[in-house]
């Protein structure tokens, strides 16, 4: 049974301590996430207050955000060069599952998560299936890729576990982001979050960092035990 410490949130748990960030939009200047280098390092200033040791930056990459992997790659390298700091940067990206992502995959141009170097971070539309979801999936395994979906919890066209169920059957890893148990994205994305949880279908999990805002959201959440 799910329930949450009275006083616990995870700022005042500890939580952080040694955490590693598996998805954030940090990287300035590039999505919809942090616009100026000033705000990248401020967030990382206040990761390092609470203990993380490891971030993965997750740019977007879709039809409508192109972004190509140099140039990713050289605003990565800025990145870490204006930063002065001791926690660990690594660059990967969020594909959303879409035409341009296919290109990207056939062409190997893609940017890993993980230190393996043999995951990829997909996304799909909040809204409706990709109507060749399964194939994509498949095609990314038949790679030597392991997808990891983000953010399953969101997705409003997933209503039940079995589905869930059948993902992690194929292989696809789930990463939850922590402003799901926020209740950010609405009680539902929460709902199926604790429910995930409960079943520990969850790979990795993220803050999907957009603002330093909603940080200071997800610290002041009470931690589901």
């Amino acid at each position: 049974m799910l329930f949450f410490h009275k006083k616990k949130t995870y700022q005042s748990s500890g939580y952080f301590k040694g955490y590693t960030d598996y998805h954030c939009h940090i990287l300035p200047g590039v999505d919809d996430g942090v616009k100026t280098m000033p705000q990248s390092l401020e967030i990382l200033a206040e990761y390092e207050q609470i203990g993380v040791s490891d971030v993965w930056c997750t740019p977007h990459v879709m039809e409508d955000i192109p972004n190509t992997t140099a140039g990713l790659q050289q605003r990565f390298d800025e990145l870490k060069t204006a930063y002065k700091g001791n926690i660990r940067l690594h660059l990967a990206a969020e594909y959303m599952m879409d035409g341009l992502f296919e290109e990207r995959l056939e062409a190997g141009d893609l940017l890993t998560l993980g230190d393996e170097g043999d995951q990829i971070l997909v996304e799909t539309s909040y809204f409706n299936k990709p109507i060749h979801m399964e194939q994509t999936l498949h095609d990314i395994m038949s790679k030597g890729l392991f997808p990891v979906l983000a953010h399953p919890e969101r997705y409003i066209y997933i209503a039940d576990m079995k589905t869930y169920r059948e993902l992690k059957q194929m292989g696809v890893r789930l990463q939850m982001n922590l402003g799901s148990i926020a209740e950010v994205y609405g009680k539902t994305a929460k709902r199926k979050a604790l429910m995930l949880t409960k079943e520990k279908a969850y790979n990795y999990t993220g803050t999907d960092l957009h603002n330093i805002q909603l940080l200071h959201t997800i610290l002041n959440t009470k931690i589901p035990n």
